[in-house]
């Protein structure tokens, strides 16, 4: 398809799709966005002016079904990832899914069995963005030994207090959510990137707010855990230890550390730094040219239809690593004992 339009349509029109994927694909010569199906209809008509979209559906799957269309972005909740996924590439359709990849490590699997079947097609899930920017960078200070071996990652992820009489969110809804957690399979994903999958996970989870109120006023149950600590062992070697919580208030912004026998590296706010033997503190690394890097999504996937590119960020494989990881996690909490990787 490299000089051919590609016609793309929209399930579920979110944020990041109207901030991103829309605009990014909207960019880029020869790509039109020939449909898009929200939540409801006025929502649909809503995306369709602002970004004028021609075609307005009101099911997703006369989305999927469409053969005018090349390709489908799927910007829904989790809990239609699998089922929007599975269709599109049974129609023979290219795939952009958002994060997280789905409701659980079974749904991720069932996805990436539905790709493999069809490798003629992409299949890409959106990255974990946070640390685009650095990530080249740090993997080349690892292969240069720049921190020696990597013994221990710590990272710590919290905002706010706890507050009781916020109302429900789809983020903690298990029915729409499935095992996502808070930040781990985003900070998972980028441990993934640097260093490779753990081996095992031990955790403990807590949610202080048994029952919410949703945008009806009705009452609903919390099955996500609110705050969270787990211990990881990664193939390298190094044991993990992710805090990540919504009601740790000022512990400052996101940290991820990495120490090792030589140094230690530390990112946070969309910055490196570093600091080796004999260094007094931690100092900023310069990131140069040819090591930073960006969001390119929209770019990545469209080149890959159009085979001048491979999908590098996000793959199906290893959006599995981090949907097995995240169940692992839970299944830790509610059986209280170690889960052994992979599942």
């Amino acid at each position: 398809m490299q000089n051919t339009k590609i016609r793309i349509g929209i399930v579920g029109a979110g944020t990041n799709t109207k901030l991103k994927h829309i605009p990014g694909l909207q960019a880029i010569d020869g790509v039109e966005i020939a449909g898009v199906c929200n939540r409801s209809r006025e929502s649909s008509e809503k995306v369709a002016a602002e970004f004028d979209i021609v075609k307005v559906f009101d099911n997703w799957k006369q989305v999927v079904d469409d053969p005018q269309i090349d390709a489908i972005v799927i910007g829904t909740w989790p809990y239609l990832h699998c089922p929007a996924t599975l269709a599109a590439i049974e129609a023979n359709k290219h795939v952009l899914c958002e994060a997280r990849m789905a409701m659980n490590a079974a749904e991720a699997h069932a996805m990436l069995t539905a790709a493999q079947s069809k490798p003629h097609l992409v299949t890409q899930i959106v990255p974990s963005p946070m640390t685009l920017r650095v990530d080249k960078m740090i993997k080349h200070l690892l292969a240069e030994g720049y921190i020696g071996d990597v013994l221990a990652i710590n990272v710590i992820d919290g905002s706010g207090l706890s507050d009781p009489n916020a109302p429900f969110h789809w983020r903690q809804d298990f029915d729409l959510s499935g095992y996502n957690t808070l930040s781990l399979g985003i900070w998972y994903e980028a441990i993934l990137r640097w260093l490779g999958e753990a081996t095992g996970v031990i955790a403990k989870g807590k949610v202080f707010t048994k029952m919410r109120r949703d945008q009806l006023g009705e009452l609903k149950a919390v099955k996500i855990p609110e705050h969270l600590d787990v211990v990881a062992d990664m193939a390298c070697g190094a044991q993990a230890h992710f805090q990540l919580s919504s009601v740790t208030g000022f512990v400052g912004p996101a940290r991820v550390f990495l120490f090792g026998n030589k140094g230690t590296l530390l990112f946070t706010e969309n910055k490196l730094y570093g600091a080796k033997q004999r260094d007094e503190k931690l100092q900023e690394i310069e990131i140069p040219q040819e090591f930073a890097g960006g969001w390119r999504v929209e770019e990545e996937f469209i080149h890959a239809i159009r085979g001048t590119e491979k999908i590098t960020h996000t793959t199906f494989e290893d959006g599995v690593k981090y949907m097995e990881f995240t169940e692992a996690v839970i299944k830790s909490m509610q059986l209280r004992q170690e889960i052994t990787l992979p599942l």
